[in-house]
């Protein structure tokens, strides 16, 4: 018998959090649902979880900075990723229609990427919530009418809600890009890694990141993500968090090795095989 993984999520059955759980862990998933990202992470400290899901930034919406920090601050490892195309759905109890609805609840990133929808629909307000499939669950467990939520076609389903508009985000191309964390610990082989999470804290220099790119350049490495934090204790200096990507582990190697040296401040926060959808 495959031995079960506990896997924390951002939400509940239902939310995109729990998709990407089903896809990437498959018969070996055993949910751990957590009402915020703060308790997900909870969760992996006092081993409630093996690993997490965490979404890290979306196509529309750009990146989740909040999520950069948890995974730094907790010193967690990211260990996979998951791009998962995002489509999402207005939702409410069978009967109605969008002319009934007086109010759509969802997670502030899900209203955020469906805003042009509602343009068409002024009657309708705007409500934030923690959790897509949450708000699902709840309309349907209170039997609220006027009311609709936006969530996955998933969630839907689960709660016996009817869908009254479909995949209503701007842009149809609509992807997050989830990340899979644990506690430092177990590492990822070697021959399977190709894509690496890196944080590093540079001296105020001019030319300084410059170099560093060229460095990412000269040993083949890919550059796929920067993001930059400031520094809370040191106003006016910055934490570059990057990802990249490489064929041979060697060339990723000399790079990270080099990087260290030139930075003052130098991480690894994953090192993992890049999930291609």
């Amino acid at each position: 018998m495959e031995t079960k993984t506990a896997v924390a999520i951002q939400g509940i059955r239902g939310s995109f959090h729990h998709v990407v759980a089903q896809h990437y862990f498959g018969e070996r998933l055993s949910l751990v649902e957590c009402e915020t990202f703060d308790a997900t992470v909870a969760a992996l400290l006092d081993g409630t979880a093996d690993q997490a899901v965490m979404a890290i930034e979306n196509s529309i919406a750009g990146s989740i900075i909040p999520n950069y920090a948890l995974i730094d601050q907790n010193d967690l490892q990211i260990v996979g990723e998951y791009g998962l195309r995002i489509h999402h759905n207005v939702m409410a109890l069978p009967g109605q229609t969008m002319a009934d609805i007086k109010e759509v609840h969802s997670h502030a990133m899900a209203l955020l990427q469906c805003k042009t929808f509602f343009q068409s629909f002024p009657h309708i307000r705007l409500v934030e919530a923690e959790d897509t499939a949450d708000e699902a669950r709840r309309i349907a467990a209170d039997q609220c009418k006027g009311i609709a939520a936006i969530a996955s076609k998933e969630a839907a389903a689960l709660f016996g809600l009817t869908i009254l508009a479909p995949s209503i985000q701007t842009i149809q191309n609509n992807v997050t890009r989830f990340v899979i964390i644990q506690k430092k610990g177990e590492q990822v082989p070697q021959e399977k890694i190709n894509k690496a999470a890196l944080k590093f804290i540079l001296d105020h220099q001019r030319g300084s990141l410059a170099a560093v790119l060229n460095v990412m350049s000269d040993c083949q490495l890919n550059l796929t993500k920067i993001q930059s934090l400031p520094v809370i204790e040191t106003p006016g200096k910055y934490a570059f968090f990057v990802d990249v990507t490489f064929e041979q582990f060697e060339h990723y190697d000399k790079a990270r090795k080099l990087i260290a040296i030139m930075a003052s401040k130098f991480k690894i926060l994953g090192e993992y095989a890049q999930h291609i959808r």
